[in-house]
């Protein structure tokens, strides 16, 4: 059993970009930030980068980062730090500059840390609870940074679509922080993992909440390749189960047939089931259906043949060994060299006509980046192609093994 302040309760609230900083401090209030975070200790602010380019709905907004830091500070969180993982096919670096975060978090003197650096001690982690997966993927252990253990989180996602999940939220926000690079070994177990990163917050952090922004919404395949949506919203809650599925049931899922949010729910980790959600603020209801739909993009077609299809038997061969940049190279060719420069740029473009593109455009220098074909990911793409070659080629040798021993018998 679970039980915190302000379970199965969810703040929504309408905004609009001249609002929306005092919109978030309303937000924060009504869903029980106070009660929900302890005071005197370290928050960190969990910053998501789903890409190192800006596209909407994809990243964490700089409105909703500066938003969350002055609410805190006014209430008394001296102690902020933000915190950031990477990922094999996203530069944070990169990705703090273009999304405009290292511009908020230096304006505001909140110094960040960074999970992938070498002096962070990375410590085997022991549960109070049996895990559901991982200790099946790591049987070694599972290994969680030292520094985010004591300290009250706040997840800063968005609402958006994404090709393993469903959706993607709060509780899919801890996957980069208490996860290392190999992280991706989990996607074939990807809902349950999220149920365990849930019981191991719940056990490591005095308090967790989640500032969610929706000003842009990404339908399709998220969490890049999306369409976006102006939506105007903004969510808050100290259960991470509820918020996400508030989100989900905006978006048009069913949040109990999602499978993460369900298992959470079942467990008693927070509260899945809407009809058990307090919404305080704004009645969801007066929404017009937004009618979202999950969809793939080519690489995670692919890479669902080998966590669920014909493949499986080659996931470790293909995920777990020196093949294992094929997979970057498919997804950064995808987004990066095709899908942005074709596809997404002229979306971005539409999207900086809008008032809050014209919101995200008005922070640090007034510039957006907008790449085309970016010279590193080509040069990525042509050492991806040799892994490829590779992969390929190991794939039809262990093939030609199998049917050679079957032959024999």
């Amino acid at each position: 059993m679970s039980d915190f302040p302000g379970k199965g309760r969810v703040a929504v609230l309408k905004t609009s970009p001249e609002t929306v900083l005092d919109d978030i401090e309303k937000l924060m209030r009504l869903a029980g930030v106070e009660q929900a975070l302890p005071h005197g200790i370290r928050t960190g602010l969990k910053i998501n980068i789903s890409w190192q380019t800006w596209y909407p709905a994809c990243s964490s907004t700089p409105w909703q980062i500066e938003g969350v830091i002055c609410a805190l500070r006014k209430m008394g969180y001296d102690d902020l730090v933000g915190v950031h993982n990477d990922t094999v096919v996203v530069d944070t670096a990169d990705g703090e500059r273009n999304n405009k975060h290292r511009f908020v978090t230096d304006k505001h003197n909140v110094p960040c840390i960074y999970l992938y650096n070498e002096d962070f001690e990375w410590i085997e982690y022991h549960p109070k609870r049996p895990f559901l997966v991982l200790d099946k993927v790591y049987p070694q252990g599972v290994f969680i940074p030292k520094a985010l253990v004591g300290m009250n989180m706040v997840h800063l996602p968005t609402v958006k679509t994404h090709v393993f999940t469903t959706i993607t939220g709060a509780m899919k926000n801890a996957f980069g922080g208490l996860l290392h690079r190999n992280r991706h070994w989990t996607h074939s177990v990807i809902h349950d993992t999220l149920v365990d990163l849930l019981m191991i917050q719940q056990e490591i952090h005095p308090g967790v909440f989640a500032v969610m922004d929706g000003t842009f919404a990404g339908d399709g395949p998220g969490p890049r390749a999306m369409r976006w949506h102006e939506k105007d919203i903004l969510l808050a809650s100290a259960d991470q189960v509820a918020i996400d599925a508030v989100s989900a049931k905006l978006q048009g899922f069913d949040p109990m047939n999602i499978r993460f949010i369900r298992k959470a729910h079942e467990l008693d980790l927070g509260v899945g089931d809407p009809r058990q959600i307090e919404i305080v603020g704004y009645d969801i209801e007066q929404e017009e259906p937004w009618g979202f739909k999950q969809e793939d993009t080519f690489a995670s077609r692919g890479q669902k043949m080998i966590y669920h299809g014909p493949l499986k038997p080659l996931e470790k061969l293909l995920l777990q060994s020196p093949l294992v940049p094929w997979s970057y190279f498919a997804s950064n060719f995808y987004h990066n060299v095709y899908w942005y420069p074709f596809v997404g740029r002229k979306r971005v473009e539409a999207a900086l006509e809008t008032r809050w593109g014209q919101l995200f455009k008005s922070y640090g220098d007034g510039q957006v980046v907008m790449p085309g074909m970016e010279p590193k990911t080509v040069v990525q793409a042509g050492m991806g192609l040799a892994a490829l070659a590779a992969g390929i080629g190991a794939v039809a040798y262990l093939g030609n093994r199998r049917r050679g021993r079957s032959h024999k018998q």
